[in-house]
């Protein structure tokens, strides 16, 4: 029984049975069983014998089995018990409900003949299986006639010698015949009367063709019993450790056809199997109102939607609420009453069963914005170290002279550290990476401005304040002042970086906050108070730079940069901004890729503002990078000033 609750989700039942031992015992079995297998009994209540002190009773209990709502009855009691309780369900127009019976009522005519009981709905039934009795049938066909005759002809003398067949004679002066599951009922009780009868064999030790005669205890029998073990007409028959014989259970149903009533068998269920054998399609399920081909429900409250927990709302397990689990969570399917939280690598979205592994965002090796970044990172080299060689290929010409000479290789070659220095911003972060990637960029970037600073500081001196200062200058010059200014620069910046490693040194990290998906692979401290002095003072060198630029704008053509460093400042300050906006904003391979193109943007604003003028004249117009053209500008700039 309680496996064909289980095969049909019926977990909201009613449970009533008779008050005898046989209802009391198998309802209690039942209530047992039916915890072990999450179900739950809305209703308990026995079936007492019909008086008319017990009809109210009797209505009540059909009221209350309405009220809770079940859609499933468990009917656990003896046929004359039931013969009296379902008037009562016919009465009160109960219908649609699944009434599942022992094997004492649910095969038994008697019952089914009640008037309007096939309106109730399906019923289902457990019945010991069918086994050949031979030789019965023909017994009960050779006799009933000849009981009919004497029940017709004479009134019934209990001296008549048939002590065998009294309930043959009950039975055919009514005029019914044995049906298949009666013949099985009278197998049971042949076995029976040969069980107790081998019991006491036992007792009595009579194998010797002799009984002891003594008294024999009700005890002494049981546990003889459950020892018992002989053959009849070849089939062996024993009780096993549960105290069942191995003959096993038909499952039958109640068909209705033109108003007959008929049984079928649509399952069966052997001590040897665990699962139960059923054909639901054989099933002639009966709604309110009219046949119904899908199986009807008995739940207290329907299962929860996908990724929905259970709230219990009563004493109950099967009446519960359901309330979704929220993202960052699942419905663990061992565990329906509570939403788990993903572990920190995983993620899920809203009524979620699962958590899904975060995505890892880096810059990673093979991607398309890995790619391109690569390509910006070779063009931005070539350009510089193309640069480069022009420069040191014409160094001693006017142009590379007033732009700076050799100190000009010095600044191609830190914009090519600088450049190099994106690479550590590629793949996972590494605590080698996170350490060398900011400094490199900005110390070689800070020399870069050291030296644009002292050049433009040169020009100033020379054309500005020669005249005021003349010994300035001179000492200024014999003292390598410009050599040792870019050291100082670039010395305070090292001591700035390495007092950031030392004391907030940055290492790798994982972000699992900004995004709930995924986990940002970065460097850590990148917008810390370290990060902003090395930024902050190579804005204070931009600035010295650009205070001197700004003063040498009337100065002559070939020596006035203002223009072109105020160009490439402004490029340098929008790169920075940018990135640092949309860090805010953004975070993962997005924003570690504008870190990368401000990086590269800064260099090529260097080249752009600073060298390529210098390259268009010696390459597009050679005819302006001659001594004489200088001395030109320089003496028409003198006389403009007279």
């Amino acid at each position: 029984m309680i496996q064909i609750l289980v095969r049909f989700n019926w977990t909201w039942i009613a449970l009533i049975g008779s008050d005898n031992s046989y209802g009391i015992q198998g309802m209690q079995s039942l209530s047992q069983q039916a915890s072990l297998h999450n179900l739950c009994i809305a209703y308990q209540a026995v079936i007492p014998v019909v008086t008319d002190k017990t009809k109210q009773y009797m209505q009540d209990m059909v009221k209350n089995i309405i009220k809770s709502k079940v859609n499933t009855i468990v009917v656990f009691a003896n046929k004359r018990r039931v013969t009296g309780f379902f008037p009562f369900v016919v009465d009160q127009n109960v219908t649609g409900k699944v009434w599942i019976g022992t094997e004492d009522w649910s095969v038994e005519s008697t019952v089914s003949s009640i008037p309007g009981i096939s309106m109730i709905g399906t019923v289902l039934g457990v019945a010991v299986k069918y086994a050949e009795f031979n030789g019965f049938e023909d017994f009960e066909r050779l006799s009933v006639p000849g009981l009919k005759d004497i029940g017709l002809n004479s009134p019934f003398n209990l001296s008549v010698p048939c002590l065998q067949n009294t309930d043959l004679y009950e039975i055919a002066i009514k005029g019914f015949s044995l049906t298949q599951y009666d013949i099985v009922s009278s197998l049971n009780v042949y076995k029976a009367v040969y069980t107790v009868a081998h019991a006491l064999h036992n007792i009595l030790h009579c194998d010797s063709g002799l009984c002891q005669k003594y008294k024999v205890q009700p005890w002494e029998v049981f546990h003889q019993l459950k020892r018992v073990q002989f053959s009849i007409r070849n089939t062996s028959f024993y009780f096993d450790e549960n105290g069942d014989p191995p003959t096993g259970y038909d499952i039958v149903t109640w068909i209705w056809t033109d108003g007959q009533w008929s049984l079928k068998v649509v399952g069966s269920y052997s001590p040897g199997l665990t699962d139960l054998q059923l054909d639901a399609s054989q099933i002639q399920w009966t709604g309110q109102v009219s046949p119904v081909t899908k199986v009807p429900e008995s739940l207290c409250s329907p299962e929860c939607p996908y990724g929905h927990r259970k709230l219990m709302t009563g004493q109950h397990k099967c009446c519960f609420d359901c309330m979704a689990c929220p993202a960052a969570t699942f419905l663990n399917k061992s565990g329906y009453t509570s939403c788990q939280a993903c572990a920190k690598d995983y993620w899920s979205e809203a009524v979620s069963e699962t958590c899904k592994k975060r995505a890892e965002l880096y810059l990673s090796w093979g991607t398309p914005l890995t790619t391109a970044l690569l390509i910006y990172l070779g063009v931005t080299l070539f350009l510089t170290l193309g640069t480069a060689l022009i420069f040191l290929f014409n160094l001693s010409t006017p142009v590379v002279k007033s732009a700076g000479g050799k100190t000009c290789l010095l600044m191609l070659a830190s914009l090519t550290v600088a450049s190099c220095s994106t690479l550590c911003h590629f793949s996972r972060p590494s605590r080698i990476g996170c350490l060398l990637k900011q400094p490199l960029f900005i110390i070689s970037f800070t020399v870069c401005l050291a030296c644009v600073t002292v050049r433009s500081f040169q020009v100033v001196c020379i054309f500005k304040w020669s005249s005021k200062l003349p010994r300035f200058y001179e000492t200024w010059a014999r003292k390598r002042g410009p050599e040792m200014f870019i050291l100082i620069m670039t010395v305070v910046e090292v001591f700035i970086s390495l007092l950031r490693m030392l004391l907030d040194p940055p290492f790798p990290s994982q972000d699992y906050d900004f995004y709930h998906d995924s986990i940002i692979l970065e460097c850590s401290k990148t917008l810390s108070l370290g990060a902003f002095a090395e930024l902050i003072f190579v804005c204070v060198m931009s600035l010295i730079c650009f205070c001197l630029s700004y003063m040498g704008k009337d100065l002559p053509a070939n020596y006035n940069e203002a223009k072109c460093i105020t160009f490439s400042l402004m490029i340098y300050m929008i790169s920075w901004i940018t990135f640092f906006t949309a860090y805010c904003i953004s975070r993962g391979s997005f924003a570690m890729a504008l870190n990368v193109g401000a990086i590269l943007f800064s260099v090529l604003g260097i080249l752009g503002g600073y060298f390529l003028p210098k390259v268009y004249i010696i390459l597009i117009k050679p005819q302006m990078n001659t001594t004489a053209h200088f001395q030109n500008c320089i003496q028409m700039y003198t006389m403009s000033k007279q």
